[in-house]
């Protein structure tokens, strides 16, 4: 199969492109939605022994949702160590001690070409309120979690179950205290 042509169909926050495909013989179109890259991380706050999430709302679901703290990459020389660093600070507060990568991965291939970068992260010490920025239209609330409220949790995003399995995996944090 190749890719024949790209049509922009819509281009704002994000882009949607006509893909034509050919296969053979045959040529089909597929929507494409060109959302970028994102990193994500399971936050874990050795001081206090909780784990950290982000609590906002997102339109496509029309709900609030709690979920690993996550931002797209800002550019496109972008790490995503440096793009989870700087969205843990923004979004929780918290300066990054450890970053640990767990995988990267395609969330839903078949229409959206966004990758995911997802982390657990280590923070000992709030730097600053969170909560988001403003010129991103973001209300983000901070959720501390209990090892055994996380586990208990029945998350609905993606991303954030994914962590929470590899959390189940890899072993729970040993207590410092």
């Amino acid at each position: 199969m190749e890719i024949t042509k790209r049509d922009t169909v819509y281009q704002g926050h994000y882009r949607l492109q006509v893909y034509t495909v050919k296969d053979g013989d045959q040529e089909f179109k597929r929507e494409v939605y060109q959302t970028g890259q994102a990193a994500a991380a399971l936050v874990y706050d050795t001081q206090k022994q909780k784990f950290i999430l982000a609590k906002q709302y997102r339109p496509a679901v029309e709900r609030e949702l709690l979920e690993a703290v996550a931002g797209m990459l800002d550019s496109e020389g972008e790490k995503p160590e440096d793009a989870i660093t700087r969205e843990i600070e923004e979004e929780i507060g918290y300066a990054v001690d450890k970053l640990e990568l767990i995988s990267e991965f395609y969330p839903s291939p078949g229409a959206f070409s966004e990758k995911i970068y997802l982390f657990y992260a280590e923070v000992s010490r709030q730097t600053s309120a969170g909560g988001g920025k403003d010129e991103e239209n973001e209300s983000i609330k901070a959720v501390e979690m209990s090892t055994q409220e996380l586990l208990a949790h029945r998350f609905t995003d993606g991303k954030t179950i994914m962590a929470v399995q590899w959390l189940k995996l890899a072993g729970l944090p040993a207590p410092t205290k």
